[in-house]
């Protein structure tokens, strides 16, 4: 029996990436939700968790609206992502048009990234430490008429 060769980290990686591509032509026009996220966003993840939940579960207009007018440093972020996963569906789903999808937020989450750790003089020869947060975050958008027809189907 012929042992399995480990695969390097770069290759693996492209060849998922590649089988994805692959899934993604085959599958045209018949997805439903699109996934786009951020990564390594240099603001803590408490301060964005609190703009995440304004917009979860809200229709991708509204959730729009409710960003432009906020007035925390994050919502900008996540407007620009929530943009950016609404171009995706609108890539995967050509043949339907945004006016009359009815697209909601479906899924919204913010995991935390890496830490930058420094140390800021103290009095009397000590040091406070700093921890500099980042976060990740996820954003999945669907058609809710599409969620409807599904559940009519079964």
């Amino acid at each position: 029996m012929e042992a399995e060769k480990k695969l390097k980290k770069s290759v693996r990686i492209r060849l998922q990436k590649e089988a994805d591509k692959k899934f993604r032509e085959e599958n045209k026009g018949r997805l439903g939700a699109v996934k786009s996220s951020l990564r390594n966003i240099p603001t803590s993840p408490r301060k964005m968790r609190l703009v995440a939940d304004m917009i979860r579960g809200e229709r991708a207009n509204i959730a729009l609206n409710i960003l432009r007018f906020d007035a925390h440093h994050a919502s900008i972020t996540l407007e620009k992502l929530l943009l950016t996963a609404i171009a995706d569906w609108q890539m995967q789903n050509e043949d339907i048009s945004i006016e009359e999808a009815d697209l909601y937020v479906k899924e919204i989450y913010v995991d935390s990234a890496r830490m930058l750790k420094r140390l800021r003089p103290a009095p009397q020869g000590r040091a406070h430490r700093i921890r500099k947060r980042s976060n990740h975050v996820t954003i999945v958008v669907d058609n809710h008429n599409q969620e409807e027809t599904k559940e009519n189907n079964k």
